[in-house]
């Protein structure tokens, strides 16, 4: 039961920044002027396809996997309203602090002895190392917002 909680909470995760970058993505298309919508496709599709994941595995352990990220929703709505509020540059410093909150809940959850080998596996090949990609993607994005 632990693990299958532990692995809930990092779909919430998951489930919180497919939403956040859809709000983003939407609101970004929608501005003319904010761009960028479009390098941020591939880390929303890789957060969706985390998520698609996470839920294998919690079925595979027997558990039933979170349908939404509850609490976690926060994170798009202050992604919305930094939108809205402050620009693009805040959106993306909010976005990438998100990212660095996941990138961190990995790490602390690789600590876990109890955790699934195939998870374990998950984490390392695939989910950490897109958490960094995406990381990238969003310095390069903040790095051209400053220029």
């Amino acid at each position: 039961m632990h693990q299958i909680d532990t692995i809930n909470k990092l779909l919430k995760d998951e489930l919180s920044a497919t939403e956040t970058y859809q709000q983003a993505i939407d609101k970004l298309k929608d501005d003319v002027g904010l761009g960028n919508a479009e390098t941020l496709m591939p880390v929303f599709e890789g957060h969706k396809l985390a998520a698609s994941s996470l839920e294998e595995e919690i079925r595979t352990l027997g558990g039933i996997p979170a349908e939404n990220s509850g609490a976690w929703g926060t994170w798009a709505k202050i992604v919305q309203g930094g939108v809205n509020l402050f620009g693009k540059t805040a959106a993306l410093k909010i976005l990438q602090e998100g990212e660095k909150n996941g990138t961190e809940d990995y790490e602390k959850i690789l600590l876990d002895h109890e955790l699934p080998a195939a998870v374990r596996t998950l984490i390392e090949t695939k989910l950490l190392p897109a958490q960094q990609s995406h990381l990238n993607t969003l310095n390069e994005l903040l790095d051209t917002a400053a220029a």
